[in-house]
């Protein structure tokens, strides 16, 4: 069968116009598997074929000749892509996703014999996932960032799933104990980085995670533009006091987003510095032998975490792993939590309230994202609706209540809640109560909602009466 170097382009008049617009594409995305759309469905071709078939265990079958050679192909069905790009990121490779930007009707117009115009919209690689089935519930997906430069160094992390956004100064000594607390699922290091033994050490568990950027994008003036363009403010004091190495290991972040995501940014919060000590420092070696959140075997059952995870929300789930992995070392934080936690387990009829309206609290972190990021759906709107809804009486719950015995940490907890009536009401009026999954398949929006929507609905169905 061929193989080829996609850059070794034949002469346009070998190949069809489709093959062509292939190439191209590939050509523009060489480090990563394409999955071009066609129709119905994604499909891969020479090299990337043979990769993809081997590794997600398909038919290798073939398309077309070039230079008297079968090209070899295969392909997977657009409806489950998902399953597949899980199985291609557990395996540590990246895939660009190529969409079809219009309809064959709508290329045809342009000429009869006009290619389907296509583009990649898209980066799929293991710290930037959003997707609720490539994504496990009660985990943060980190994407982190690393940068030495002249004696010192930076590490930030963001969860574009959630927009949380973090980062830390740290040293070669510290790196590993830091790296092990997070387990990212990737991590990005400059490619001037790549032969210090020092760096090479603390990543020597990373594996495949480790994604190399160019040297040329860590400047501190860049840096600080990036982040103020980002956030939209003319000084970064928002952002409190960061150190240089900081700054470029958040906007090396962004940069990564920003091309893996074809300028569809999520929203991220205002990276939040974490101090030195704030955290229990463990190494990695300590922190297995724990079992902290996974036993040393790699699974969750056993691990302290499955003892004790009795969560009802994703969401909660995922502080619960975040706090068990950093233990406080602060006296007056470790009491005002064992104030707040006391105090849920003394007012039974309180938690069991709490527990009850907070089991029906969907994932809004993920379905905000998703959403933010124009990959959401009617679904994720109604999850931020339910999500509102239980906020709104949680609050009012914990307002009714004899404001002098809640500890200050819960009732601030409550203040920053909000009261949310107005908009649920909103979205329960605008929304049907079982929409589609995606957009696309229509029919979402609640009849009575919008008079001229429901006279084109009269008109469709009610035409022949």
């Amino acid at each position: 069968m061929l193989q080829r170097n996609i850059t070794d382009t034949p002469k346009a008049s070998t190949i069809s116009p489709g093959m062509q617009q292939y190439m191209a594409l590939k050509a523009e995305h060489p480090d990563y598997l394409l999955f071009y759309r066609m129709g119905d469905f994604y499909e891969l071709f020479f090299e990337d074929a043979i990769d993809a078939a081997a590794l997600l265990d398909i038919a290798l079958t073939k398309r077309g000749k070039l230079d008297g050679e079968d090209i070899p192909m295969c392909g997977v069905p657009a409806h489950s892509a998902d399953q597949y790009l899980e199985k291609l990121i557990t395996k540590g490779r990246k895939v660009a996703v190529c969409e079809q930007l219009e309809t064959p009707e709508e290329a045809k117009k342009r000429g009869s014999k006009s290619v389907v115009k296509r583009d990649v919209v898209r980066i799929v690689t293991p710290g930037t996932l959003t997707e609720d089935s490539l994504l496990p519930p009660t985990q943060s997906n980190y994407l982190a960032s690393m940068v030495a430069r002249d004696g010192a160094m930076s590490l930030a992390w963001v969860d574009i799933s959630t927009g949380e956004f973090q980062l830390c100064d740290t040293t070669p000594q510290q790196l590993p104990a830091d790296l092990a607390r997070l387990n990212p699922s990737e991590v990005l290091i400059s490619d001037a980085l790549r032969e210090d033994n020092n760096i090479a050490h603390a990543f020597q568990d990373s594996g495949e995670r480790i994604t190399y950027t160019p040297e040329s994008h860590q400047h501190v003036v860049r840096a600080t533009e990036r982040l103020k363009q980002y956030y939209g403010v003319d000084a970064l004091d928002i952002l409190g006091d960061l150190s240089p190495t900081g700054l470029m290991a958040c906007a090396a972040l962004l940069d990564y987003i920003e091309l893996t995501q074809k300028d569809t940014l999520p929203r991220l919060d205002v990276p939040n510095k974490q101090q030195a000590m704030q955290g229990m420092v463990i190494d990695a070696a300590t922190r297995r032998n724990l079992e902290l959140i996974q036993t040393l075997s790699g699974g969750k059952q056993g691990s302290l975490l499955h003892v004790i995870d009795r969560c009802m929300t994703a969401a909660g789930g995922r502080l619960l792993a975040s706090r068990l992995t950093s233990p406080l070392t602060d006296p007056a934080e470790i009491n005002q939590r064992l104030d707040a936690t006391g105090w849920m387990w003394q007012a039974n009829d309180t938690r069991q309230t709490a527990r009850e309206l907070l089991r029906h609290c969907p994932d809004m972190e993920r379905a905000m994202a998703r959403l933010m990021m124009q990959r959401g759906g009617p679904r994720d709107v109604l999850a931020v609706q339910a999500g509102l809804e239980v906020a709104t009486k949680l609050r009012q719950h914990f307002f009714m209540l004899d404001q002098q015995t809640i500890p200050p940490v819960l009732d601030e907890v409550m203040t920053r809640v909000g009261e949310h009536s107005a908009m649920v009401t909103e979205l329960k009026r605008t929304f049907k109560e079982d929409p589609p999954l995606l957009a696309r398949d229509g029919g979402f929006i609640a009849r009575n909602y919008h008079a001229a929507l429901d006279e084109f609905r009269m008109l469709r169905d009610e035409s022949r009466q």
